[in-house]
């Protein structure tokens, strides 16, 4: 069953002025068929390599072929990468549990997301890990990440320490060798296995190539499947149906039409724990798309039902300038039923029979409503399975969806000029000290 989206609460005729107006959004929806020209052509001429991974088959056996490899004798997997060489993968990983409270720390392999570079904490990994049974991933698309080869080096370092051949342990991605061009990274890891990073896909854009699946396929996820969920977004693109009638052209017109009134900052609030990394992505994928000349919104990322304790006051009594995206899992019926003796005990007799799942259920629409019902632009989404095929569909949606809101905006969605003078400096600095 697909995703669905729902943009009531959105409406201006729903919750007053704080809302779109039927002009606007008509107005920004026409907008955005261009948009969607645009990536049917580029669907069709391969002009945006990014939209043929949803059928994309020919590459998933290397892809199983390298978790197995990885998997294989291991009790720890550490992944080097950061950004989009880390997240995509993090997001497909938590589905399996990773980075679950109460799920992760049972979890073999464990799975280590060495995505921010900070000193103690890589000093303290590499002190405990077992590094006979250790493995590394290290992902580098360009080569060049000044992050990645400084844990890569140190990695290296302590398993060369140990007497350990780093083939037998790692195993990297990065860009194919082009002629003329030097990849150190790949000058680094010597004769260590590789896949080839597509050097058409940029980081924040490759959840749906070996970056993100390698880590799914290692826990086991179905990676075909969750192609086939990101093909069903897509699937109204290429269909040419009208844009109001296309999912992620639909929530890129309303987020911009509600920017172009004000709302400048955007909350996306998932229930349920295997959402939480899901929802980091998203901030990445979208500030780093839209942030440009002066152009973009602010992605904020909650989860509920516990960001309900500390930020819902303020989406509800703060400034008029956010447009919400809620999401929603079938919870319903889910999770440890509260036994009625108790309940009554604890002064809650409403809870006994209900599971955790049904109170999660009833907080999510609450909060949807309840921010409406405060004059809160508020798009819903419910995903009914949230499965491989539930989780493709929703990656795949947002990433349609930010590239319509960059044309929408007349800006590179796949560029990032900013974080690339960022990278140059620190190297200088570093030379420096």
């Amino acid at each position: 069953m697909p995703i669905q989206q729902s943009i009531e609460f959105a409406r201006q005729e729903r919750i007053g002025p704080h809302g779109v107006g039927a002009a606007a959004l008509s107005a920004s929806l026409e907008r955005t068929q261009a948009a969607l020209d645009w990536l049917r052509a580029r669907h069709n001429g391969g002009g945006l390599a990014l939209l043929r991974y949803p059928e994309k088959t020919d590459d998933l056996a290397a892809i199983r072929e390298a978790a197995s490899r990885l998997t294989a004798g291991a009790t720890d997997i550490v992944l080097l990468g950061s950004g989009g060489s880390s997240l995509g993968g993090q997001t497909l990983a938590q589905l399996a549990g990773h980075g679950v409270p109460g799920t992760a720390a049972f979890m073999v392999p464990r799975l280590h997301f060495m995505d921010n570079l900070d000193p103690l904490s890589f000093e303290t990994l590499l002190a405990r890990l077992p590094l006979k049974t250790t493995r590394f991933v290290a992902v580098s698309k360009s080569g060049a990440t000044g992050e990645i080869l400084m844990q890569t080096i140190a990695a290296l370092g302590a398993v060369n320490k140990a007497g350990i051949a780093p083939r037998d342990c790692f195993f990297g991605i990065s860009e194919p060798v082009k002629a003329g061009v030097a990849n150190r990274f790949r000058d680094l890891l010597g004769d260590v296995p590789m896949l080839d990073h597509d050097s058409a896909v940029g980081g924040r854009f490759s959840v749906l190539t070996n970056v993100g699946l390698l880590p799914a396929a290692i826990l086991g996820l179905d990676i075909a499947a969750i192609r086939k969920g990101a093909a069903a977004a897509l699937a109204p693109v290429l269909a040419k149906k009208p844009a109001a009638e296309v999912p992620c052209a639909l929530g890129a017109a309303l987020a911009m039409a509600l920017a172009a009134g004000g709302k400048t900052i955007a909350p996306i609030m998932a229930y349920a724990d295997r959402l939480s990394l899901f929802t980091k992505w998203y901030v990445q994928l979208w500030a780093e798309s839209l942030g440009k000349n002066g152009k973009g919104t602010t992605p904020l990322a909650a989860l509920g039902p516990v960001d309900q304790h500390s930020q819902l006051q303020l989406f509800i009594a703060g400034p008029r300038d956010k447009f919400f995206t809620v999401i929603t899992t079938d919870t319903k019926g889910r999770g440890p039923r509260m036994a009625a003796d108790l309940a009554n005990r604890a002064g809650e007799p409403g809870f006994g029979g209900k599971t955790i799942g049904d109170f999660v259920a009833a907080q999510g629409r609450a909060t949807a409503e309840t921010l409406a019902k405060n004059g809160c632009p508020v798009r819903t989404l419910h995903v009914p399975k949230l499965d491989e095929a539930g989780l493709g569909e929703l990656l795949m949606h947002f990433m349609l969806e930010t590239i319509i809101a960059a044309q929408l905006l007349g800006i590179d969605a796949f560029d990032q000029p900013a974080v690339e003078e960022g990278k140059l400096l620190a190297k200088r600095y570093l030379e420096t000290q």
